[in-house]
């Protein structure tokens, strides 16, 4: 696979993924004068596969590579990666086009699908044509036996692997952490589904093992970060904020771990299937 945005190796992924501007400070009723600040960069990122365009979607701009597996992986268009045959990435003045070559089978059940996806950020279901393509069937997954002690370890580890959300205070992490909480592998987006999708584009390159760690997102557990993660094979999730009804409801039906609310010294499990139960600590 071949990628123009990853030729510039000497350019830290971090510098490509913000920028500065001059700021005021504003501190009881008083302004300080103009200071340096740093921001989050969001830039459309259109998908195309086999020459057709499928979705456009506000992303940082790294990774882009391991954000389109991810997207193809997570949304069913490919069921591993080998069914990529190509990847170019280009850039242009109004944003950048990746463009996938995959097999002719899944490129012909991409089109049955008919769907059309607009995302923009923290948007999951932009232009999903009827109410039954909304809710998919989610596929069963063998949660790992996990502690409350790993979920607690890999929150103390958070930080120091966010550079992107130290510096601008404007991204989503998703993070691979392996049984025991350390932290294996973390991508940063603007958009909490970018991230997750960087994540498990970087798994699926790797070959990772998904049935022995599990997902660590700095958002809440939506629907659609559920069955990202199910789609897939991870068996866990734990989410910094709350869990909503619909993706409990999936995290059941799937087998899937459910924690959320994950904060130093405290998370809630919403579901804890049978099988991936161990001693807590």
């Amino acid at each position: 696979m071949s990628s123009p945005m990853n030729g510039t190796a000497s350019v830290p992924q971090a510098a490509l993924m913000r920028q500065r501007v001059e700021v005021h400070r504003g501190t009881n009723g008083w302004y300080a004068d103009a200071q340096e600040d740093l921001l989050a960069l969001e830039r459309p990122v259109a998908l195309v596969y086999n020459g057709i365009s499928h979705a456009v979607m506000m992303a940082s701009p790294t990774n882009l590579e391991e954000f389109a597996l991810g997207f193809s992986l997570s949304e069913g268009i490919l069921a591993n990666v080998d069914e990529c045959y190509d990847l170019d990435i280009h850039e242009q003045p109004q944003g950048l086009t990746i463009h996938l070559t995959i097999a002719s089978q899944r490129m012909a059940e991409l089109k049955q699908r008919r769907r059309s996806l607009t995302g923009r950020t923290g948007c999951g279901l932009c232009g999903t044509e009827a109410l039954e393509q909304a809710i998919r069937p989610i596929p069963h997954v063998m949660a790992p036996p996990l502690s409350d002690a790993a979920i607690q370890r890999s929150l103390r580890e958070l930080s120091a692997h966010q550079p992107l959300q130290a510096a601008t205070g404007a991204s989503h992490g998703a993070a691979w952490c392996d049984v025991w909480g350390n932290i294996k592998q973390l991508r940063e987006d603007v958009g909490r589904h970018n991230a997750l999708d960087k994540l498990i584009g970087a798994l699926a390159r790797e070959a990772s093992p998904l049935g022995e760690g599990f997902a660590l997102v700095t958002s809440r557990a939506s629907y659609e970060m559920v069955h990202k993660c199910a789609s897939v094979g991870i068996g866990a999730l734990v989410a910094v904020s709350a869990a909503t009804a619909l993706a409990v409801e999936q995290a059941q039906a799937s087998g899937l771990l459910l924690a959320g609310f994950a904060r130093p010294g405290r998370h809630l499990i919403y579901h804890r299937p049978t099988s991936a139960a161990m001693a807590h600590g």
